[in-house]
């Protein structure tokens, strides 16, 4: 059976991504001064103005200079050049920050299975549910289509940035279309690019500079047949961009920053949260629970779904689907996730290191499959045991 699947992603200069990317540049230099900070920061732009909205931990802001953040945070994304509508040295920047409620924090500080009692355990950081997921049917062990759509519009950034394609804006979308037969990713169908540019920047120009510069120099040429469609700034003219052409607002790409709809998503945004909430970093968790599922031959596929109260330390509920790939059962597989996997908020911020200022990074380009930059989510290191165990069960 055919079918195709669509996924996109963002430049890191589009306003939704730019507003991620401060809120991970205030969380990070929060962490380096305390790292068991409490955070939650989103962030909102329009035309000239950027809005730094939250709450965290009594004395997090103490020596950080929040106005010179995100002015640094715009000016490396491109937005330096009056050109583009919207200029780190002249935007406005209000700022409405205040403490967390007492009533949050102490079901985190101390989770209910701890109280009455000398222990110290997190609880999570608030209620909710949340996904991971890998697939072996890329090296990354992410879907082939949201791959390559990071893929080509890290591209659009590299180019941009380096000269190569010198008229383009920081604002760009890609958007790539994958056919598969029988599960298995086999062609692109269509590629979609919209890339924000100078006026005097013809069509023509653009089109030939983005199938030369970007599309050929990351797309393998085995997927790509005489059917393949492009489709470059099809509205024709993208100059107006970035908080100039539209708002943006931290947490609403949030397919974009997993696996492109491939897998389900909890619902819960990751960028300007501390590790404590399990939004962000149970979904880590997940993913790395996932992957090393796959790294180790015990499933092609593998989905996790974790599940928290506010303020317990133990999952309320973990459930897994390897989509009838699995080596063995899915009932078997749980065990195994209980056994060689401690999913408590406290244990995954620890094993994860998730204490340390790594979150800037992530938020452009997606937050899994990375290999450009190191995160610990992304290891591997448990695949050994895991396929022992496998190869135990299978005796």
């Amino acid at each position: 059976m055919r079918k195709l699947f669509t996924s996109e992603s963002v430049t890191e200069g589009h306003p939704d991504k730019l507003c991620d990317q401060i809120a991970d540049a205030i969380l990070d230099a929060i962490l380096r001064k305390k790292s068991d900070a409490r955070v939650a920061c989103e962030v909102f732009t329009t035309t000239g103005v950027v809005f730094i909205m939250g709450e965290v931990s009594n004395g997090s802001l103490d020596g950080i200079d929040v106005e010179a953040i995100v002015r640094q945070t715009i000016r490396e994304i491109g937005y330096s050049d009056h050109r583009f509508g919207f200029d780190a040295d002249t935007v406005a920047i209000i700022t409405s920050i205040h403490g967390q409620s007492p009533d949050i924090a102490q079901g985190v500080t101390k989770a209910l299975e701890a109280r009455g009692s000398k222990k110290q355990e997190l609880g999570a950081g608030d209620q909710g549910m949340v996904f991971g997921y890998a697939s072996d049917e890329t090296e990354e062990m992410m879907p082939l289509p949201i791959h390559l759509a990071h893929a080509l519009t890290k591209r659009l950034a590299f180019v941009r940035k380096n000269g190569i394609v010198p008229y383009l804006g920081p604002d760009g979308k890609a958007q790539v279309s994958v056919e598969y037969e029988d599960d298995k990713p086999v062609r692109v169908d269509t590629i979609v690019i919209s890339t924000q540019h100078l006026p005097e920047a013809t069509h023509d120009a653009i089109e030939k500079d983005m199938m030369e510069y970007v599309i050929q120099a990351v797309i393998p040429e085995s997927l790509i047949d005489e059917q393949t469609k492009y489709l470059i700034n099809p509205t024709g003219r993208f100059v107006i961009g970035g908080p100039q052409g539209d708002t943006g607002l931290t947490g609403r790409k949030i397919v974009v920053d997993t696996y492109g709809g491939f897998a389900r998503h909890g619902g819960g945004a990751f960028s300007g949260k501390d590790p404590t909430k399990v939004d962000r970093s149970a979904s880590y968790a997940a993913r790395y629970v996932a992957k090393n599922i796959v790294a180790a031959g015990i499933a092609h596929r593998c989905e996790i779904q974790i599940a928290y109260a506010i303020g317990v330390a133990q999952p309320v509920s973990v459930s897994i689907n390897t989509f009838g790939t699995g080596a063995i059962s899915d009932e078997k597989i749980l065990k195994l996730i209980e056994e060689h996997f401690d999913l408590r908020p406290s244990s995954i911020i620890k094993g994860l290191g998730l204490r340390k200022p790594i979150y800037r990074q992530t938020a452009a380009y997606g937050h899994f499959g990375r290999k450009d930059i190191q995160l610990p989510w992304e290891w591997t290191d448990k695949a050994t045991v895991l396929h022992n165990e496998l190869v135990k069960m299978e005796k």
